[in-house]
């Protein structure tokens, strides 16, 4: 795209403001990193580090007072503000990028949908996941056939953390809306959704492991989609070893992938899209999955696929495309409200140990 830069506010500078957002707002053509909202003096010298142009405002209410002078929102802050500072963007006629979970119930989510629409303002979710190189490949192996029907998904976010990190992603005050659940539940739940369409049944159990712990730490969700798949969804902190990051079991074969997408820990090394000759996203080949049927990939079986390169400029670049009016929203408030229906019924699943009808 031509012309001048869209002028991007970014409210937050904790890990998803200053590792995911600021990173590759920079680097997408047709955006910049206009301003950064943080009241952390620490926070606010990092962001006059990183990004030298930038400004940088202690408060949301001074984006407010000169929403003329930004095209964009991006909301980056702990969850619970998340609905509260869409909203005051919106009403102040700005279009917003939100970090999932875009809130705290489907109802909210709906609520901030209509209202943008009623403004004629985009109002899109951060799930940047479905730009994981890993996803990306799974699809194209369905797309293609080279599963058949898939039967099951088995899609695992697990860490090995045992010792409580702090802060409020681990509090057990609902208004935080803290927790796994939330959080990488988020991203699984939403891969499922994306790839198996709508669900009309969901079975839940949520852990609260580690000493101190004051919310969910080892969850499980199982989901029943209207096409007949099943969905089995692991999110840990607490999985001393870890397995595949998919397994997925359709007609014709199975696909299976460990590890995790190598972005994320490439933009906190300080990484970033487009800065060296190295392709962005790419993984070596030792790191690929396996397509086939019949014997484990532990022992050999299947066949190497390579993985995609990940993707996460892709997100910002559609952004850029969907505000010049060039293209779609990439995740829209009502994709992310679907997503926030089975997690209140996984929350409900788990708390009354039923199964949960959507």
């Amino acid at each position: 795209m031509t012309g001048t830069p869209l002028r991007v506010g970014l409210v937050g500078y904790g890990l998803a403001g200053s590792v995911f957002h600021a990173p590759l707002i920079a680097a997408t053509q047709g955006l910049t990193l206009d301003t950064v909202v943080t009241s952390n003096p620490e926070r606010q010298a990092q962001a006059r580090a990183e990004y030298p142009d930038v400004r940088v405002a202690a408060s949301a209410d001074e984006l407010w007072a000169r929403a003329d002078e930004l095209d964009l929102i991006v909301v980056a802050s702990p969850n619970k503000t998340h609905v509260p500072l869409a909203t005051a963007a919106l009403e102040a006629g700005l279009p917003v990028v939100v970090d999932k979970p875009v809130a705290g119930t489907a109802a909210q989510a709906r609520a901030l949908a209509e209202l943008a629409e009623e403004r004629g303002l985009l109002l899109s979710v951060f799930q940047n996941r479905r730009w994981d190189n890993d996803f990306l490949t799974l699809r194209r192996l369905i797309a293609d056939g080279e599963l058949g029907e898939v039967y099951r998904f088995e899609s695992r976010f697990e860490r090995w953390r045992p010792q409580l990190k702090g802060g409020w992603r681990e509090s057990g005050d609902p208004a935080e809306i803290g927790g796994l659940l939330y959080d990488l539940g988020s991203h699984v739940v939403d891969q499922a959704l994306v790839l198996f369409g709508p669900v009309t049944s969901v079975y839940a159990e949520a852990d609260v492991r580690r000493e101190g712990a004051r919310t969910d730490d080892d969850t499980f969700i199982a989901l029943t989609h209207e096409s007949g798949v099943r969905s089995h969804l692991y999110v840990s902190a607490t999985t001393a070893q870890l397995g595949p990051r998919f397994r997925v079991l359709g007609s014709k074969a199975g696909y299976v992938k460990h590890g995790l997408d190598p972005q994320e820990a490439a933009l906190r090394d300080g990484s970033r899209p487009g800065a060296s000759g190295a392709e962005w996203g790419a993984e070596p080949e030792e790191l690929w999955g396996r397509l086939g049927a019949g014997e484990s990939p532990v022992t050999g079986g299947g066949s190497p696929v390579p993985t995609l390169p990940g993707d996460y400029p892709a997100y910002y670049a559609a952004v850029a495309r969907a505000l010049h009016a060039h293209g779609p929203n990439p995740v829209t408030a009502q994709e992310a409200a679907a997503a926030l229906d089975v997690l209140e019924a996984a929350r409900r699943s788990a708390a009354e140990k039923v199964t949960v009808t959507l």
